[in-house]
């Protein structure tokens, strides 16, 4: 009486201790010893036995879709932290370039330029002509 039929399936080792706690004190009083106490089947109709495995599935998939929620709000919190420090940086940038000019950009523009040229001049396949010269096609100008 101390477990409904739902525990008797989901909590089948805590009934089990107790049943063997409580059958060993029972037989103490009429002296007998009982060394070991199994519960070993225990059947209830199909129906009921369904009705508890659906319902435990049932929580599973709550928690499941709880804990996608709960990974949703972290990556929008993410994406918010994220977006905040990409904000601050645009603004840092801004007010050193109006407060120092754009040097820093040209010098990237020429680290940018150098690079690009270097990997051209690396490659097989790029031939450089000279502007005002037809030095290969030999087309008039």
């Amino acid at each position: 009486a101390r477990f409904d039929a739902g525990e008797l399936i989901t909590q089948r080792e805590l009934v089990s201790r107790q049943v063997s706690e409580d059958l060993t004190e029972r037989a103490a009083t009429f002296g007998l010893i009982l060394d070991d106490v199994s519960l070993t089947h225990l059947t209830f109709g199909k129906e009921f036995t369904e009705a508890v495995e659906m319902k435990q599935v049932a929580q599973q998939e709550a928690e499941r879709a709880r804990f996608i929620v709960e990974k949703a709000e972290q990556q929008k919190k993410a994406a918010v932290i994220s977006a905040e420090g990409d904000s601050k940086a645009a603004e840092l940038i801004a007010n050193s370039l109006a407060t120092a000019g754009d040097g820093l950009i040209e010098l990237r523009k020429l680290e940018a330029a150098e690079d690009i040229a270097y990997q051209l001049s690396r490659s097989r396949n790029i031939t450089y002509l000279p502007s005002g010269q037809s030095v290969l096609l030999q087309l008039p100008q």
